[in-house]
């Protein structure tokens, strides 16, 4: 189950830790997790931050029961927002000669056609 979370609350105030959380060894959330109570069962939520960065963008939230958790760890809201953020591709810019490496045609003879010593 998923569900587009935008509610503000502060990440320690109402209960939440932020976690690695992987559920049958095979789906991976980082995000801010607990425990809530849906549909007469207790249940993980997660909340993964969209893009990187819930201020802006809110939460994606996702509901799984306590026997599908392959694992639960701890972590940082720094290391789980850096989890959620965008593939960003590398730079294709790249930087022009310097402008003192110009040759002029007139500097072509500038070795000595006998010994190549510099004129």
């Amino acid at each position: 189950m998923t569900v587009d979370s935008s509610d503000s609350c502060d990440g320690e105030q109402a209960g939440w830790e932020w976690a690695i959380v992987e559920v049958f060894g095979h789906r991976r959330h980082v995000g801010r997790c607990r425990e809530e109570e849906r549909f007469g069962a207790k249940m993980l939520r997660v909340d993964i931050p969209k893009k990187g960065d819930p201020a802006a963008n809110g939460y994606e939230t996702v509901y799984y029961g306590g026997s599908s958790i392959f694992s639960y760890a701890l972590t940082d809201e720094e290391s789980a927002l850096r989890a959620n953020k965008p593939y960003e591709p590398p730079s294709r810019i790249r930087l022009s000669a310097p402008a003192d490496c110009d040759a002029d045609a007139d500097d072509v003879d500038a070795y000595d056609d006998d010994d190549g010593d510099l004129s």
